[in-house]
């Protein structure tokens, strides 16, 4: 059985003893991952109710990508930068694709702790009235406002008389 499955903003075709490489999970090497984004599913020719399919994984390892070299030039303007990326990636081996419960039951689970959330927010959202500001203290009323010096420009500089000039 195979199945088309989505992560990463990518779109993979998986079949159980596969080994792919997807955009950074969360988990150690070991962990097994559960798959839920399935788009298709089939067997052959026949496709099959992709709700009802999951995909398990196995991480094989976090590691890097290969080097990506970012180079910037501008002629004639005396610009060059060199940058290096090297994106992160997990290592999955595919070990089940098949009909098992569905991947909604496990989608709830969040909900029911993001309830909570909401309304502990709720809760804080009535605010006490604003404090009004603390009056002045009599001695800060009397003490007058510090006045700067006006800056004073530097006389500007007579030019030097030129060889030329002297004859």
């Amino acid at each position: 059985m195979f199945a088309i499955v989505r992560t990463g903003g990518k779109q993979y075709r998986v079949a159980a003893g596969d080994k792919i490489a997807v955009e950074k999970l969360a988990g150690e090497a070991g962990d097994t991952v559960t798959l839920g984004d399935v788009l298709l599913a089939g067997e052959g020719d026949s496709v099959a109710d992709a709700a009802k399919v999951n995909v398990s994984a196995e991480i094989i390892a976090q590691a890097k990508s290969e080097k990506v070299i970012v180079f910037k030039k501008r002629r004639r303007h005396n610009y060059r930068r060199k940058a290096g990326h090297r994106q992160q990636m997990t290592l999955l081996r595919i070990t089940d694709v098949g009909e098992g419960k569905a991947p909604a039951k496990k989608a709830a689970a969040p909900k029911k702790e993001a309830a909570p959330k909401a309304e502990a927010k709720a809760a804080p959202a009535k605010k006490a009235p604003a404090k009004k500001a603390a009056p002045k203290t009599e001695a800060a009323a009397k003490k007058p406002a510090a006045k700067k010096a006006p800056a004073k420009k530097a006389p500007a500089k007579k030019a030097a008389p030129k060889a030329d000039d002297a004859k």
